[in-house]
């Protein structure tokens, strides 16, 4: 049903906006040129691996060929764009299925609850959008979600070499090859962690895994476990197809000079920490019915009453990190089709002070995020935080589009919520959908200097 709606709308997008809009103009005729066996041909304002070019061709020659297409139909732009819908009903099971895996101890979850938070999920309105054009972002989810649905099922070959299909579609993927070789390692740690609290006989310390003395103790028995030389072969025995591609990847930004291929004077790596606050308030709005309820709020402040040195510190390093660390891209300033555009200048140029001021604000999204995650490991806590340091903070550009695989991999692993919290969670997500397609194909406008009908998007 999903399936054939979203072929409905499909439809639509592509009645309104015939030929390429965006950066499918630099997508569709690379495809196009691999279509007509043009291997070598390569543009260079593309910055991405040629493995969304390379499916495409894979799936639409074989295709042609049985039914009998032929002339410009063939790798056409809405033949292309067909491709990210079938990605995204991929996308849809196996994001039913990961639910299925990580939460299978819960037997309190129906299975309607399930299948709508996987609806819910499917339809998180960044992914959703580029359904419907001829982008990365299907493949690269797609792929990364496989292969993290693998490496929970203990399938760390096929996991591996789905992550290497990850990284033909965008190199940051590799960050989520590190990811499934992280949680083998947590797993490791997380036994080895309770063999050493029934050593001590101190329960006190798991049950108060989220206070500052206790980190400091799991990082000691972190540092402790890793210099042993038994411990990193028994990890290295388990996490071996990720480190061969970790080793691959290397070896790759060695010879390639970076880590982009093609226009590197738009992409340049920089520490660019208030991403992670970006990030924060990108998750908080997309999942206000499980971060942002009256209880969370008491319990913040709660925690504020008890820990105020903490919260203060934690507020000193926030504003240092926003006063020498902001970059603003170019695009952010000039390109007014994009969202990000609009909440730049609506918000944090408002005034010069407006970035230092929602420092609180940031404060209580990181606390909610951490406390939506307390059912997991600390191991496992640390590591997805680390994972998502490295995929957020060396992007100069603020991009909804570089948040949606951080934000997925965090909402499947978070505990399920009641079923009216996920009813509102799902309209939410339709109103948003409702309001991004509804711009984008009625609300077009021109710039001054081209004659080409601009949409408003992601």
């Amino acid at each position: 049903g999903a399936f054939l709606l979203s072929c409905l709308l499909f439809a639509a997008v592509s009645r309104r906006q015939r030929g390429p809009y965006m950066d499918e103009v630099f997508h569709v005729p690379q495809a196009q040129a691999y279509c007509h066996g043009r291997f070598l041909q390569w543009d260079p304002m593309i910055t991405t691996l040629p493995g969304l070019y390379l499916l495409s061709v894979g799936v639409v020659k074989p295709a042609a060929w049985l039914l009998g297409w032929t002339g410009s139909v063939v790798c056409s732009v809405g033949m292309l764009r067909f491709i990210n819908l079938l990605f995204s009903a991929g996308n849809f099971y196996l994001l039913y299925l990961l639910l299925f895996k990580i939460h299978q101890k819960n037997k309190a979850v129906s299975g309607f609850q399930r299948i709508l938070s996987t609806l819910t999920l499917a339809m998180f309105p960044t992914l959703y959008f580029f359904t419907f054009l001829y982008y990365t972002d299907p493949g690269s989810v797609f792929f990364t979600l496989f292969s993290y649905l693998m490496c929970l099922y203990g399938n760390h070959k096929t996991s591996a070499l789905l992550g290497f299909c990850g990284f033909m579609f965008r190199q940051t993927n590799i960050v989520w090859t590190v990811f499934c070789a992280g949680n083998v390692v947590a797993e490791k740690l997380n036994e080895a962690w309770r063999i050493e609290l029934q050593k001590k006989k101190d329960e006190k310390i798991s049950s108060r895994k989220g206070s500052f003395s206790d980190l400091t103790r799991i990082l000691q028995f972190l540092v402790k476990y890793l210099i042993s030389p038994k411990n990193l072969v028994t990890l290295s025995a388990l996490t071996w197809p990720y480190i061969i591609l970790v080793s691959l990847f290397f070896v790759f930004v060695f010879i390639n000079g970076g880590i982009v291929v093609g226009d590197r004077s738009s992409h340049e790596a920089c520490l660019h920490f208030p991403q992670l606050f970006y990030f924060l308030s990108f998750t908080v709005f997309f999942s206000f019915p499980h971060l942002l309820t009256p209880t969370k709020i008491r319990k913040f402040l709660l925690s504020l009453r008890k820990h105020p040195v903490q919260y203060g510190l934690i507020a000193v390093i926030s504003l240092f990190l926003i006063w020498k660390f902001t970059y603003v891209h170019k695009y952010l300033l000039a390109d007014n089709r994009h969202y990000t555009f609009y909440v730049w200048r609506k918000v944090f140029q408002r005034h010069q002070l407006v970035k230092y001021l929602l420092v609180p604000f940031y404060i209580f999204a990181g606390w909610s995020f951490a406390d939506t995650l307390k059912s997991k490991s600390i191991f496992w806590v640390l590591m997805y935080f680390v994972c998502l340091l490295a995929v957020t903070v060396p992007q100069k550009l603020l991009e909804f589009r570089y948040f949606i695989l951080p934000f997925l991999i965090y909402r499947l692993n978070i505990p399920f919520l009641s079923l009216y919290r996920q009813l509102l969670e799902l309209a939410f997500y339709i109103l948003v959908n409702a309001v991004t397609f509804y711009l984008f194909l009625n609300r077009t406008f021109k710039w001054e200097n081209s004659d080409e009908v601009q949409r408003f998007m992601w």
